[in-house]
């Protein structure tokens, strides 16, 4: 040992013993040189260690022995614990009063807890241990500061921790409904419980499980948010799998079950077997048909059905209810046969017929055919509704197949097979009826239930170009016609609308006569020349040729011009017109190919060419269309002198093609047939 050390030690040792001097120096003060004294001997000497037991032969100590001294010293340090911030501890009930209590944790102070912090263990007494987070060993008041709340707070994540890592159950109390679900307390800790996450089943009330005692399992953790979720579902499936595995085992289609509704769909319901779930279609409920399974079933109801059929996984079950009652067909009349009248109810109506039921399942279909005697088919919504009360007549029966037609229109008398159909529509004879159907080709008129005609397009009118019926009339609207064909035999009638009124055509013959000219206005034009409005409604022809003005120009569309007639077909219904030739003579090829008349009577018409064209621009022209617009007897009578005129005029054209006469005297002959 160094000489430093020595020295250091020797120091040590006289501090020691003057501080254990110090209290003693009152009572014993003769004692005090020898105290000094002895020590000092020995450390003058030069001894390695301080002789302990000539210092307690001398009275110091107190009678301890070293190893005595060394066992107390560890009892001592044994009292004074170490403690950490923010940790939990086991604390003993020092004290407790109204406000406080007082906490002992082995630290060298005790702590306070207020008493409100200890409101959910009521009973507590002195000595009670209870568990404390440690906030802070010394506040800014030297007191040492612990919290029961946070704790709780503490101890209840650890607690949910251990069960969320080890699949634990943890009852729980439900203290509220919230969006959603149900918030439910977990060790004083608020977690979120889905509705999903109740019960295997769907819950529609989620109030009555408030203030209940629930089990659940914790199935999510979110740290960040403290957030915690949990649920009562996963316990019922645990229990459940060994229900679902016993019925799946012993599965056989045909096996009667009971079961609960859990769920209704449009289309059918799902039933609780008792841990597996089955369908029962809406169309396995009943044997008679039901839009709506709520119509005869009810949530959480029981019932029994039969196993229909499953599939290899046996995850599918298909449920019928209706198969555990007789067929309605077995117990259908005998009574009933072809040609039975029958009532019932329709309780469907589709494009091409009606359902209509006899009894809860037993059916008969009505197709649009046997509704109305009529040839041409509508929607069967025009005759009938669903609802609908209806007498029918079975056609054709087959109990094997279930199947059954019937039909309502042989209720009444066949309208074609009545004694005065050939007179009532006899060709000639005029009809008002309603338009039905429309056609690229005609229409389709109903004079009575069960008879209606064709009208062709061409029969609508007679001064009209119509490319579609629906340019001149509407389905439902009323046309009065005329009859034209009639066949019994096939059920036809050719109808007509023009017919009703005389053909304007033999007048428009006189009218617009080669060589006439009439203001006409340009409808359109195309690629082959221009549509002209004529009076009367009429429509006239016009190539690009005959467009041509006079300054070379071509007439356009809107325009209202002089136009010369060309061309006049009455059986072709068409007017081939120009305006060039106003301005300019024809050509050759454009003068009129058939001539009723001699050239020199042509050539007198042409040279008074203002007397001709003055036909159908003043008063002629005028009584002619009031004429037309007359009742059917003046129009009678019109025609009638006409042929009168043409009979007189007749010899007088034989006379003047045989002799060549002046062309006043051919004037004077077209003026008579005028």
């Amino acid at each position: 040992m160094s000489e430093e050390n020595k020295t250091n030690e020797v120091e040590e040792v006289k501090t020691a013993a003057a501080e254990v001097e110090a209290p003693s120096t009152e009572k014993a003060p003769k004692k005090e040189k020898s105290i000094k004294e002895a020590p000092a001997a020995k450390v003058a000497e030069g001894d390695d260690a301080f002789d302990w037991e000539e210092f307690e032969k001398k009275g110091f100590g107190e009678g301890y022995s070293r190893k005595k001294r060394e066992e107390l010293a560890s009892i001592y340090e044994d009292t004074l614990t170490t403690v950490e911030e923010k940790k939990v501890v086991s604390a003993t009930i020092v004290s407790i009063n109204d406000r406080d209590l007082v906490l002992n944790i082995g630290f060298k102070s005790d702590g306070l807890v207020g008493a409100s912090e200890f409101r959910d263990t009521p009973g507590l007494k002195v000595g009670d241990q209870v568990e404390v987070y440690i906030e802070e060993q010394e506040n800014a008041l030297g007191q040492l500061v612990l919290s029961r709340r946070k704790a709780k707070i503490v101890k209840a994540w650890e607690l949910i921790q251990d069960g969320y890592e080890n699949d634990k159950v943890i009852e729980g109390m439900v203290k509220r409904r919230t969006k959603g679900g149900l918030i439910v307390d977990v060790f004083g800790i608020e977690s979120f419980l889905p509705g999903s996450q109740i019960d295997v089943k769907p819950i529609r009330d989620f109030d009555v499980f408030v203030g209940k005692k629930m089990e659940v399992k914790v199935v999510k953790i979110n740290y960040t948010n403290d957030n915690v979720v949990v649920s009562h579902k996963i316990l019922i499936e645990k229990d459940l799998e060994k229900q679902k595995a016993k019925i799946l085992e012993n599965l056989e289609k045909g096996q009667v079950l009971e079961g609960v509704i859990k769920n209704m769909t449009n289309f059918g319901v799902f039933i609780d077997l008792g841990g597996v779930d089955g369908l029962l279609h809406i169309t396995d409920i009943s044997w008679g048909r039901i839009n709506d399974p709520a119509e005869v079933l009810s949530l959480d109801e029981k019932v029994n059905v039969v196993v229909l059929d499953f599939d290899d996984d046996k995850k599918r079950i298909s449920l019928g209810m209706k198969q555990l009652t007789e067929h309605p067909w077995d117990k259908l009349d005998a009574g009933i046969e072809i040609g039975s009248k029958v009532s019932g109810s329709i309780v469907n109506v589709a494009d091409y017929g009606a359902f209509l039921e006899l009894y809860p399942g037993v059916e008969g279909l009505i197709h649009v055919s046997e509704m109305s005697w009529s040839q041409h088919l509508r929607n069967p919504q025009d005759f009938i509704n669903i609802g609908d009360k209806l007498d029918a007549v079975v056609l054709t029966l087959d109990r094997e197949e279930r199947k059954m037609s019937l039909g309502i229109k042989q209720l009444t008398e066949d309208p074609w097979t009545k004694s005065d159909v050939l007179t009532k529509y006899g060709v000639g004879t005029n009809h008002k009826g309603i338009v039905r159907n429309l056609t690229n080709f005609g229409l389709f008129i109903e004079l009575e239930e069960g008879i209606d005609g064709l009208v062709h397009v061409s029969d609508l009118s007679w001064t009209k170009k119509i490319k579609h019926p629906s340019e001149f009339v509407k389905v439902g609207e009323e046309l009065e016609v005329q009859v034209l064909e009639l066949d019994i035999e096939n059920r036809r009638l050719a109808l007509g609308h023009k017919q009703l009124e005389e053909n304007p055509w033999d007048t428009f013959q006189s009218v617009f006569q080669q060589g006439s000219t009439h203001k006409c206005t340009v409808i359109s034009k195309n690629d082959k020349g221009a549509t002209l409005e004529l009076p009367y409604g009429l429509e006239g022809l016009a190539t690009h040729k005959h467009l041509k003005k006079e300054d070379g120009s071509e007439v356009e569309v809107g325009e209202t011009i002089d136009f010369v007639v060309v061309e006049f077909s009455k059986d072709d219904k068409r007017i081939v017109l120009s305006h060039t030739n106003t301005h300019t003579k024809p050509a050759p090829s454009e003068k009129p190919a058939k001539a009723s008349k001699p050239a020199k009577a042509k050539a007198a018409n042409k040279s008074n060419n203002e007397d001709v064209s003055t036909l159908g621009d003043l008063d002629a022209l005028s009584a002619l269309k009031a004429e037309m617009e007359d009742n059917t007897k003046k129009a009678n009578a019109a025609k009638k002198a006409a042929e009168v005129k043409k009979e007189k005029a007749a010899p007088k054209a034989k006379k003047e093609a045989s002799a060549e006469e002046a062309p006043a005297t051919d004037e004077a002959s077209s003026e008579e047939e005028k």
